[in-house]
Formats: structure tokens, sequence, C-alpha cells
């Protein structure tokens, strides 16, 4: 006997044969996400400014292309090597939403990461930087928070919609914690039934928990920092990497070139 298939008809045994472990793919997604995500503001301040003048991209800025172009092939690689998907249609609209999201992203932190070299603080708001709120018509300082709202909001939004990745972004961490929840809630849905994950869904879900007991010990640590309280105000507190680099690590450096 045989079932359908995305592909066409296959033995009624093979489906129920174990997926394999996606080894390459995880690793792939594992280290492009380190390399050209995580790393491209390390290769920004590491490589000399001399090399990648401030009115032309910097390196984290060709790292994040690559990353656009990168991440959308794997997610279509590792939807094709699935027993079950979701309709065309809804694949499609995911990893087109992904891709405008990170297209968004790419331009708003671009921006706002090479405002740093002008004495830009990200633990601060924007009107707040002492390089925005004099800024004369007023009106301009408008459209630096439009250029905020786009990268940390509207892009971070679109881009994790489709798929997880880096909660320490606190407006993405509801977006995250609601998926979570919802995984669970279907793992614990699919065990009444005498289903258990595979170990691509078990390496996803630990993924998870991984990731929420490192927000947890991330949060903990900065919990009493005031200005940094200041600036992500409310129930939800999970400062960003930048908002602690050019609070902390900035005077860092100035202590040290003072002696």
């Amino acid at each position: 006997p045989s079932v359908p298939s995305r592909h066409g008809a296959v033995k009624a045994e093979d489906t129920f044969k174990p997926t394999p472990f996606h080894l390459d793919l995880w690793f792939y997604f594992t280290l492009q996400n380190w390399v050209l995500d995580f790393g491209r503001p390390i290769a920004m301040i590491i490589l000399p400014l001399e090399w990648f003048p401030l009115n032309k991209p910097s390196a984290g800025d060709y790292f994040h292309m690559a990353y656009n172009v990168i991440t959308p092939f794997l997610l279509l690689k590792l939807i094709e090597r699935s027993p079950k998907t979701l309709p065309r249609s809804m694949v499609y609209v995911s990893i087109i939403t992904f891709v405008m999201g990170a297209s968004i992203h790419l331009v708003g932190d671009s921006v706002n990461h090479r405002l740093i070299f002008s004495g830009y603080q990200h633990h601060l708001s924007v009107r707040e930087n002492p390089i925005i709120r004099n800024l004369k018509p007023e009106t301009l300082i408008d459209s630096f928070e439009l250029l905020y709202y786009y990268d940390e909001y509207l892009g971070h939004s679109m881009w994790n919609s489709p798929h997880r990745y880096l909660v320490t972004e606190g407006q993405i961490f509801i977006l995250y914690i609601f998926t979570f929840f919802a995984m669970m809630a279907l793992v614990m849905h699919q065990r009444r039934k005498g289903l258990v994950l595979d170990s691509n869904g078990l390496f996803l879900f630990l993924s998870f928990i991984i990731t929420l007991l490192l927000i947890a010990a991330w949060v903990g640590w900065l919990w009493n920092d005031k200005i940094l309280r200041k600036k992500y105000p409310g129930v939800i507190y999970i400062p960003e990497p930048w908002a602690f680099y050019t609070l902390h690590m900035n005077n860092l450096h100035a202590a040290k070139g003072s002696f």
C-alpha cells in the first residue's frame, strides 16, 4: 500500500521510519548564526574603520547580507526534509516575511551601529542621546525614532516571526515565549497520544529550553542595573547586548585609555 506525499506516492511503511537527525543543517544553522549574526558587530568593532568608511557598508553589513541569503535557504532545505510541512503558500509567506524583515533590520541596524562611532549610546533612548537631542529642526529626531522603530521593532518582529533567534532583544521575547509555550503544549498533547519528538524536534525543543535558561541568567546578572532599568521599563526587562556594551564596555575602554 502507498500513501500520498508532497513528492508522489511512497510506501506506507516508509512513513513510519524514524526521521534522521539533520546534523548538517543544524550545524550550518548554528555556525552561520554565531558567525554572521552574533559575529557581525564584533567584526565591525575589530576591523579598522579605514577599511569600511562610515558612508559605506561595514564588515558587519556584509555579514548581515550573507545571513539574509543563507538563512532562508537553510530554512527551505529543512522544510524539504520534513515529513510533514505547512501548506506551500504559508511557507512562501513565512520566508518572504523573514527576508523582508531581515532586510529592514539590515538597513536600520547598519545606521544605528555606525552611529556608535559618532557617540551614540544604545543604553539611552533616541531622544536622550547627546548627539540626537540637540538636532535642528526637531523633526529630524522623529526621523531617527522612525529608523529605530524599523530596526528594533518592525524589522525584528518580521525577522523572527518565522524563525526564532536572539531573544535578548526584548521586543522578540514575547514572540519567543509564546512560541515556547505553544510548543510545550503541543508536545504534551502529542505525548498523551503516545507520540514523541524525533531527534530534530527534541534538538529544537531543548534549544528553546537552554535559551530560556541563558536569558534568565542574563537578566539576573543585570537585574539591579538602574540605568538599563530606565532604558527598559515595564514588566519585561531584557537588556539588549548593544545597550550593555555602550554603557559598560565603552566606559571600561575609556578608563583604560586614561592611564
